[in-house]
């Protein structure tokens, strides 16, 4: 399960190019039996994504990927409530036995380097207190480089969206190698 905002749900990409959509191929490639459930929902905040938690793990879910927090940043919301918010996240999913890898994200400058220093420090820190995988940047490679992005500057295009899904790949591929035990 991918639950996220606009970069999970593939703004600006047709469905196939989506991250989870190249997930669920690599999956499919590699030999396993998952389903990907593409939870991103457009200019969703961390707020957003813990609204929609209780149907998005409905099912046999076994890992949670959860990519939140670009827009709480972009809007400069309070990191206190966006990690609150991810910290319950996590917690539901952990409650549920469901593995969780948490995807790290960037703050504009715009807010000043304390908020950006704070914002990035926020998913590390949840990550270790919680004892969950972390990817640390999930537009590592990608974001700032316009060849990787839609018109928007924001948003990975085709391209770049491979990158990101290679990249979010080893972060999960050990957890659905513990799965399979």
């Amino acid at each position: 399960m991918f639950l996220g905002d606009s970069l999970t749900a593939g703004y600006g990409l047709d469905v196939e190019q989506s991250v989870p959509s190249l997930v669920q191929k690599q999956l499919d490639a590699e030999g396993y039996t998952y389903e990907v459930v593409n939870a991103g929902v457009s200019g969703d905040t961390s707020a957003g994504g813990l609204r929609r938690l209780d149907w998005s793990l409905d099912g046999n879910v076994r890992i949670l990927v959860v990519e939140l927090g670009a827009n709480d940043g972009l809007r400069g919301l309070p990191v206190a409530e966006m990690k609150q918010n991810l910290k319950t996240i996590i917690t539901a999913a952990k409650g549920r036995g469901i593995d969780v890898l948490l995807t790290g994200m960037e703050a504009p400058p715009n807010y000043g380097s304390a908020y950006t220093s704070d914002f990035r420090r926020a998913f590390r820190d949840l990550a270790g207190e919680e004892h969950v995988a972390l990817m640390p940047f999930y537009l590592y490679q990608v974001a700032g480089v316009p060849a990787l992005n839609i018109a928007d500057g924001m948003h990975p295009n085709p391209t770049g969206a491979r990158i990101v899904e290679a990249n979010l790949w080893r972060s999960l591929k050990p957890l659905l190698d513990k799965q399979d035990r």
